[in-house]
């Protein structure tokens, strides 16, 4: 009944359309024993469940079921979590609200105006671009400011708000300060309170920046199960265990893409508040993906139409290969889990 439940929850969002079911056959789950020569010794772990249990699982170059990983980036769709329950208990009131509603502070910067939407679609018009490492608002240059907030209301604008998608850590960090803003809480708190604890995760580590304030942009630790709660919970649209965890308007409203990127992401078609989406093409089949990703592959991928979470791993931190490993990977589990549905 449970996984009927998530099944409605989730059928009823168009980000959520499911092809026809699929049956039982000899290629699932799928064998994962493939990665354990890899030419790379840095894949931790891969996880992979199926309506709501763990069918598969594997850990690889020391991993273990509890190792904490630092999941980089992908720690950006955890705050967009975040800003979704600030949302639901109604802490903030909309994503058209400016970021100066709840950090008056910003004013003085040229975000103060910009749109929290715009701020998590990574629109915000700011001179701050990952890819550029003599952006003025590059994360290393954040990472290395002595004070992150003078840093971040020094950062100057390029563009007008909306008009332009630039991948940047620096805007990230504002929406959690906007969340302990706006709730009068710690970032790590009150992901205590409203996520992780209500998914039975029990130890997790976030990275601080110099200044005491959690990272909203990553840095953020957790098991490779843990992190397969989480998809799972996305799956279901906002619940877990027939709990309801974040609105299910909000995992629609974040999940959609916004703005198109495939044109600067080889690996994503669209963009939504810190989570990507991608339609992949396996065994004849369209197959929507939404995942988080994170620096040297580490992703959560989620696949509402076969039921499907898939979590990796990986400590290729600034290499090419990581994704491409971990795309892989979601392809050898896509075409298992469709060439059942074939026979």
């Amino acid at each position: 009944m449970k996984r009927r439940l998530c099944v409605a929850a989730l059928v009823a969002s168009p980000a959520f359309a499911r092809p026809e079911p699929v049956q039982t056959a000899e290629s699932w789950p799928p064998d994962l024993t493939a990665w354990d020569h890899d030419a790379h010794a840095d894949l931790r772990a891969v996880v992979v469940m199926q309506g709501g249990r763990v069918v598969a699982e594997r850990y690889y170059n020391g991993e273990q079921p509890t190792t904490l990983h630092d999941i980089r980036s992908a720690g950006k769709s955890i705050t967009s979590l975040l800003v979704g329950a600030a949302m639901d208990r109604g802490r903030i009131s909309g994503v058209a609200d400016p970021v100066l509603r709840y950090w008056p502070q910003a004013r003085a910067g040229a975000f103060g105006d910009v749109a929290i939407e715009d701020i998590l679609t990574m629109r915000s018009g700011l001179a701050a671009n990952d890819e550029e490492p003599d952006s003025p608002g590059n994360e290393d240059k954040l990472d290395a400011a002595p004070d992150p907030v003078t840093f971040m209301l020094g950062v100057p604008r390029e563009a007008a708000p909306w008009s332009v998608y630039r991948y940047n850590s620096l805007t990230a960090h504002i929406a959690g300060r906007v969340v302990e803003n706006a709730t009068r809480n710690d970032l790590e708190e009150f992901a205590a309170e409203v996520l992780f604890r209500p998914l039975d995760i029990r130890h997790w580590a976030w990275g601080r920046d110099v200044s005491g304030h959690p990272k909203g942009q990553g840095n953020l630790s957790l098991t490779a199960r843990d992190l397969a709660s989480i998809g799972e919970m996305v799956r279901c649209g906002g619940s877990f265990h027939g709990r309801r965890i974040v609105s299910a308007a909000w995992m629609e409203q974040s999940l959609r893409p916004h703005v198109m990127i495939a044109a600067v992401d080889r690996y994503a078609d669209g963009y939504g508040y810190y989570w990507y989406s991608k339609t992949q093409h396996v065994g004849g089949r369209d197959a929507p993906v939404f995942f988080a990703s994170g620096n040297g592959g580490n992703k959560v991928y989620v696949v509402p139409g076969l039921d499907l979470v898939l979590v990796v791993t990986s400590s290729a931190y600034g290499q090419g290969y990581g994704q491409r490993r971990s795309e892989d990977i979601l392809k050898a589990v896509l075409a298992a889990a469709t060439a059942r549905g074939a026979r």
